[in-house]
């Protein structure tokens, strides 16, 4: 895309909705813009290529996206323009182009008429421009292209596409196809690139992590990934490894040793849970209950006391009954997980939970989900606190700087990065990437105030 009146350079803006595999997606875009010789743009309004990376997992994500693309075709410059991609141009492809003429391209990931197609033919008619150059021969979608510098000392590591399982409510599949794993090899590269980059906490992401090296005949293969990356980059800077979305049936061993005797990799267990009650689990179409998650759970405990735990749930599923939402609320009592996300349900087409019964009528999922919240945020509170209780020396990766104190933020291994509570190392001096040790003082709600003991620890 060159000139551009005016402008010897063209610009690009790239906006990402959604989960962090779609934000390891559009590091991919960015990179692959930048190797054009593009440069990124210090606003939508400098742009004069906008691309939108969209999220379509429930109906609020659809309509966040739409209305960020009205939102940045508003914006953008006179003849800026506007690519849709992402999950949602994946799904809704035919369906966004004949609504949103403001668009100049929508286009997906993977296939004919695709993001990868529009770069292979250098352009199309709606956009006549080549904003990603030609993909390596093999490569499929974006998994294989090169990252853009990081610019945190934490990045997302895409290690698999795709999802071969049929859960009830997600969409997933019918867009992002089967899953498809990546190579041990290619991971590794990635991984090395980004380390030397000055990542020092690498998360490795999947739609279905633990079910990593399946589609290549290597089950179980995530537990050699991870000794292999310890092994060749502990070394290089890497000082943890965290694993976010694992479905339960999976966590067992031999992954669950091998996350807790690697030493890089942080005692962090993202569990897929969905809910606890066994009968509505199963209309789900999902594996376990509220029994067998608290004995992995238990287990884990037993095994690794300082052992953090998230999940995500989902409120108001077709058939959720009142005592069905009681075990659920047990479960969060008894279960005391470190962080919990609680969301309504979202009826997908195409998906099998459209077509059931037992809708559960809005008013009554938004009081269930206010039941949630009420049991499980003073249990987050509560592991807060015990943290300052016992004046806990806390292992803390700077993030960055508060925007009004300019005291260090970070993380120890209890919090995943955009989602969960921060530490606030409260009259430290320390840059990103550096870990510092530090006294828990106080908790303000699901952050933690520290003061340092050493900074640079190993």
């Amino acid at each position: 895309m060159t000139g551009v009146p005016g402008r010897d350079v063209a610009r690009f803006w790239v906006e990402t909705l959604g989960c962090p595999k779609n934000a390891v997606d559009s590091d991919k875009i960015v990179a692959s813009l930048a190797a054009d010789g593009l440069e990124r743009a210090a606003d939508v309004a400098d742009a004069d290529l906008v691309v939108v990376n969209t999220c379509a997992f429930i109906e609020a994500a659809r309509r966040e996206s739409v209305d960020t693309i009205l939102e940045l075709a508003d914006a953008r410059r006179p003849g800026a323009r506007l690519v849709v991609t992402g999950c949602l141009a994946e799904r809704s492809g035919p369906e966004l182009e004949a609504a949103l003429p403001e668009v100049d391209a929508v286009v997906g990931f993977a296939g004919e008429g695709s993001l990868a197609a529009l770069v292979e033919a250098g352009g199309s008619e709606a956009a006549p421009v080549s904003f990603l150059r030609r993909k390596p021969t093999g490569v499929r979608d974006l998994l294989e292209l090169p990252r853009a510098r990081p610019t945190a000392p934490w990045a997302y590591l895409k290690v698999a596409e795709g999802c071969d399982r049929a859960c009830a409510f997600c969409a997933i599949p019918s867009f992002r196809g089967k899953q498809r794993s990546r190579t041990p090899d290619s991971i590794v590269a990635e991984a090395r690139a980004l380390v030397e980059g000055g990542v020092a906490e690498l998360v490795l992401v999947a739609q279905d992590l633990a079910w990593y090296g399946r589609d290549a005949g290597e089950p179980g293969a995530l537990s050699p990934l991870l000794r292999r990356l310890d092994g060749e980059l502990a070394g290089a800077g890497l000082a943890r490894l965290r694993l976010l979305y694992l479905y339960p049936s999976e966590v067992r061993d031999p992954l669950v040793a091998t996350m807790l005797d690697t030493p890089s990799v942080v005692p962090y267990f993202d569990l897929s849970l969905q809910h606890a009650d066994r009968a509505l689990l199963a209309r789900m179409k999902r594996w376990g209950s509220g029994e067998r998650f608290a004995a992995t759970i238990d287990a884990i405990r037993a095994a690794e006391p300082d052992a953090a735990f998230r999940s995500s749930f989902i409120v108001g599923f077709p058939g959720e009954t009142e005592a069905a939402h009681e075990e659920l609320l047990a479960f969060l009592d008894a279960a005391q997980l470190d962080w919990a996300g609680f969301f309504a349900f979202s009826e997908e087409d195409g998906t099998a939970a459209a077509e059931l019964d037992g809708v559960v009528a809005p008013e009554l999922v938004a009081e269930r989900l206010r039941e949630c919240e009420d049991v499980q945020v003073p249990i987050t509170q509560a592991a807060r606190d015990a943290l300052v209780l016992a004046g806990a020396e806390l292992d803390v990766l700077v993030d960055g700087a508060d925007d009004e104190t300019g005291d260090p933020v970070g993380r120890t291994h209890r919090e995943a990065p955009e989602i969960d509570g921060v530490v606030r190392l409260a009259g430290a001096f320390a840059k990103p990437g550096v870990l510092v040790r530090a006294r828990a003082v106080s908790a303000l709600g699901p952050d933690v105030v520290a003061t340092p003991v050493a900074v640079g620890v190993p």
